[in-house]
């Protein structure tokens, strides 16, 4: 094992495309590995990634620790060989002591020269929010339900428009960050963005005035959540957020203050369908008064109604 030998616990497929695409621009020979099926149990979905450096670095996991050491080895031994290869681990593999704890089964392919070209197309459309497809081809006569060519469909990282001030706003943006969301930050107090610039949020806006409209980047692959207590900050983005239609929209406060916020918006003409999606008040555990808590409560919620990070097509 090389020494720098480490693992560097990525877990979106944008990140671990961004670190292989870098890889192969620098020179350093490295080997992309994929979960192709999975049996039973299993630490991460199908079709999640990573890839070993000729250095002994790997970014990503397909395990929660268990054969995760003996992926990295066998993906020094691909790269050292040239030669694809395909693993299984639990039920079935060669390997018997390497067990996995949930009783199931994992099939992996290892490709020691993936093309540049496929994986820097599939990372530009996840960074300009799109979906992506990626083919694998697989061992017939290992692939749990048949070989062939695989086909995975990957959704862009999921990004978190947060607006509002205040401790909040800052517990919710830093948690927000080590979750892994694409963070994008609205706030008229300029404390609060300066503090969380060093989270290297993807934008932050200042907000001068509750009647300006901001044109903050909202897709199906985005949550919103609004998190002022002086609420006349939360017309005009609300109104915007519920037209943009991304898979989550919360603010903060009271079931009254909801109350007063859906009757408003109504009378400012937001169809009664379009206000059904806004939900407030946030957080999966009620009547919270420490932001922090707040925080994880709200985030819990935004995790309970996220997309497929992948799915498999074929």
């Amino acid at each position: 094992m090389p020494p720098e030998s480490r693992i560097a616990y990525s877990e979106h497929a944008q990140d671990i495309l961004a670190a292989t695409v870098a890889l192969i621009h620098s020179g350093q020979p490295c080997a992309l590995v994929t979960s192709l099926a999975i049996e039973g149990g299993a630490a991460r979905e199908v079709g999640s990634l990573a890839v070993v450096a000729q250095s002994g670095v790997m970014t990503g996991y397909l395990s929660n620790g268990c054969i995760d050491r003996d992926i990295m080895l066998h993906g020094l031994n691909a790269i050292r060989n040239g030669q694809i290869k395909h693993i299984r681990y639990g039920a079935g593999s060669p390997y018997m002591d390497l067990k996995l704890p949930c009783g199931g089964a994992l099939e992996l392919i290892i490709n020691p020269a993936p093309k540049l070209e496929v994986l820097s197309g599939a990372l530009e459309a996840l960074r300009a929010r799109a979906m992506t497809v990626m083919s694998f081809e697989a061992d017939p006569e290992l692939i749990l339900d048949g070989g062939g060519a695989l086909r995975f469909q990957y959704a862009p990282k999921p990004a978190l428009v947060l607006a509002g001030r205040g401790p909040i706003l800052r517990s919710t943006a830093t948690l927000a960050e080590g979750m892994g969301f694409e963070l994008h930050v609205a706030s008229p107090d300029v404390d609060d963005i300066a503090c969380l610039s060093d989270l290297n949020p993807k934008s932050t806006h200042r907000m001068t005035t509750p009647d300006v409209s901001l044109e903050l980047p909202m897709d199906a692959h985005t949550a919103v959540l609004l998190l002022f207590h002086d609420h006349e900050w939360e017309h005009n983005l609300l109104m915007s957020a519920a037209n943009a239609q991304p898979f989550f929209i919360g603010a903060l406060g009271s079931n009254k203050t909801h109350e007063v916020r859906m009757r408003r918006l109504l009378e400012a003409g937001l169809s009664a369908e379009l206000c059904s999606k806004i939900q407030g008040p946030i957080g999966l555990v009620p009547s919270l008064r420490n932001a922090s808590l707040i925080a994880v409560s709200s985030l819990a919620e935004v995790t309970s109604k996220l997309p497929s990070a992948q799915v498999r097509l074929s």
